[in-house]
């Protein structure tokens, strides 16, 4: 078989496939890959708890019941005296930002709290870079200062690219005067969600701001906890000189980030590390006081990392990560500093590989179509799409993350042109069939056509079917005061405004005899209420008739009206005709009694009549007027027939 007929075809599919290529791998980038990744993180990679290194303190819901929100600072204090008092823990990390005095509560509530804080030798706290500027410019300059001064780490930058410092942050946090002056160490809460679908998957770890980096809270308990504040920066990584950590460098809005590796939750919680409520912190610290056994041993924080933090129902700081919809924003600090002191990070595959991997998706996928049979090249591309899923998990196993679905959307969308030119001819051939045949018989014939192509022969089947005939009255005598033109026109609106609703109700037009129109229900399309479908659709006719009537009134034209004839019975249904002209149409005695039925309309000054068949099949949806003995011609015995009215339901 001779796939490529001509040169000029062939390059203008592959350069329309390229351009298909970079907006399907433009989708998938920003749309697709992201929830494959959150669902692969969740399933594989995050298969193990937090360090028991580190701790939580949880403002949780019990914790509420005892003090409402908002807490006096008094609250946190104690919780803080505790950790100061009666445990060997590394580093306390408060993760929430104060940003003015309590003025509801005794000003000994805010000292209390600051002289705590200022005893805490380990005490980390949080602050947040923002977008809006200082309200005072000059006195915002001042706060950068002392802030710089206080809190910036050294820093040695030996990037030769990538290496702007750029930053959209034009404020810092601004504390209450005797809280700065009580921290001895900071870090930033900043985190950044994805722009589009608003979860987290990376950690802000260095921020920029003034041409300054400082460290996120996470990066700052851990400088504090190994006693160091020396970091280099290389052109891929965040190097912490004196314990080696190197941390994969991902460039966000300014800020040095990294991929989050998330961990295993406990079960029934949002949490991945093991926490405490703060409530048992403060009443172990009272109970401590007095010389009483308290609630939580302080053994249970010796020589941890302990972070405080909110998440009761209300004041919950939850976001939605790759692993939680609502994941504790202290959780999530905790699992940032997990990573760190595991040394354990996601590495995203770099752009070129992912790039490299699409390229051979390409290329092997063409060269199985163009070189083996359809099918044998089916199963090898479905192989090679369901290996290369494997390697994708066995990867993200290793914390190595490439693209997973783009190559695999990139592959369906090379499929489908490589099997488009394969079988371009028979596509062309098929289509030319299909322009022809639509416009002499229905969609639902057509496509019964063409998907038999080949079978193509006289015959049918007897079928139980519901047969239409819609006439317009006095249309001979309409038709002869107006030109043929004019009459086109309105046949022409006619026809076009009822053919949809006959396609609504499962009806086909089998065929336009002058001014009247014959339909079938039941076949080819397969139905089984077709008599209650035909009657809801002669109803929907009449009402798009009366519309009709108020336009064509307006415009001028004469006012038409049809009269229309349903009958329901078994029926010959199939192509009839010679070997060489065929016709899909209705045939048999139920059909002459359906244009029969209809004619009975302009004696009974009637819209629409039905046959006792059908109406066996509607009687519980419409209202009739019986119409007993009439004589039908070609019948011998007189029959009942009936007006329909409306539809009851």
């Amino acid at each position: 078989m001779k796939i490529f007929k001509g040169k000029t075809f062939f390059l203008k599919t592959i350069f329309f496939h390229i351009f298909l290529v970079l907006i399907i791998a433009f989708v998938s980038l920003n749309f697709w890959e992201n929830p494959i990744y959150d669902t692969i993180i969740n399933s594989v990679n995050a298969n193990q708890h937090g360090s028991d290194e580190i701790s939580l303190i949880v403002i949780d819901d019990k914790s509420l019941d005892s003090y409402r929100w908002p807490w006096a600072r008094s609250l946190y204090g104690e919780i803080f005296d505790y950790l100061n008092k009666y445990t060997n823990a590394k580093v306390v990390v408060f993760d929430s930002i104060l940003r003015s005095l309590d003025k509801e509560r005794p000003a000994s509530s805010d000292n209390y709290f600051f002289d705590v804080v200022k005893k805490s030798p380990n005490f980390v706290g949080g602050y947040m870079a923002l977008l809006p500027e200082y309200e005072n410019v000059q006195s915002g300059e001042q706060y950068d200062n002392e802030f710089h001064k206080k809190f910036a780490i050294d820093i040695s930058d030996t990037r030769t690219k990538n290496n702007s410092r750029h930053s959209f942050y034009k404020s810092l946090t601004v504390f209450p005067e005797r809280y700065f002056n009580s921290l001895r160490q900071v870090g930033s809460v900043n985190l950044n969600l994805d722009p589009i679908d608003g979860v987290l998957r990376t950690s802000n770890d260095l921020i920029s701001y003034n041409d300054n980096f400082y460290p996120s809270l996470a990066l700052s308990t851990y400088l504090l906890a190994h006693k160091t504040d020396k970091i280099t920066l290389t052109n891929k990584h965040i190097v912490v000189d004196k314990t080696g950590l190197k941390i994969p460098l991902v460039k966000r809005s300014g800020d040095l980030c990294h991929y989050i590796k998330y961990y295993k939750l406990y079960d029934n919680t949002s949490f991945s590390h093991k926490n405490y409520s703060a409530i048992d912190i403060i009443n172990s610290f009272r109970l401590l006081n007095e010389g009483k056994k308290p609630i939580i041993n302080p053994k249970e924080f010796d020589n941890k990392i302990v972070l405080v933090g909110a998440n009761a129902l209300g004041v919950e700081d939850v976001l939605e990560t790759s692993i939680s919809l609502n994941h504790p924003g202290v959780d999530i600090q905790a699992t940032i500093l997990n990573n760190f002191l595991d040394n354990d990070f996601i590495i995203k595959l770099p752009g070129i590989i992912n790039f490299v991997i699409i390229l051979f998706f390409t290329i092997i996928t063409f060269a199985l179509i163009l070189t083996l049979p359809f099918l044998a090249s089916l199963i090898l591309l479905l192989i090679v799409a369901v290996l290369y899923i494997i390697m994708c998990i066995f990867c993200f196993k290793h914390n190595i993350v490439p693209n997973v679905i783009t190559p695999i959307a990139v592959q369906l969308s090379t499929m489908i042109f490589g099997y488009s030119y394969r079988f371009i001819v028979e596509g062309r051939n098929k289509e030319k069939i299909k322009n022809a045949m639509g416009k002499y018989l229905s969609q639902d014939i057509m496509k019964n056509v063409v998907q038999n192509i080949d079978d193509i022969k006289l015959g049918g089947k007897k079928a139980n079917v519901t047969v239409l005939f819609a006439d317009i009255r006095g249309f001979t005598s309409m038709s002869e005061k107006m030109t043929a033109e004019e009459v086109s026109v309105i046949l022409n609106e006619y026809f076009s405004e009822i053919e949809p609703i006959i396609t609504k109700y499962n009806g086909v037009i089998n065929k336009f005899i002058g001014d009247a129109v014959m339909a079938i229900f039941g076949e080819p399309i397969q139905d089984i209420n077709h008599p209650q479908n035909a009657v809801r659709c002669a109803c929907e006719m009449l009402k798009k008739v009366d519309q009709l009537q108020e336009k064509w009134l307006f415009e001028g034209k004469p006012k038409i009206e049809i009269g229309i004839g349903i009958n329901t019975g078994e029926a010959f249904v199939g192509n009839i005709g010679s070997e060489k002209r065929l016709e899909y149409t209705v045939i048999g005695d139920m059909v002459n009694l359906a244009s029969r039925i209809e004619s009975y309309n302009k004696v009974y000054k009637t819209n629409m009549l039905i046959s006792s068949s059908t109406y066996s099949y509607v009687s519980d949806i419409v209202d009739v007027i019986k119409i007993a003995d009439v004589t039908i011609r070609g019948k011998a015995k007189k029959m009942d027939i009936y007006e329909v009215l409306r539809l009851s339901d």
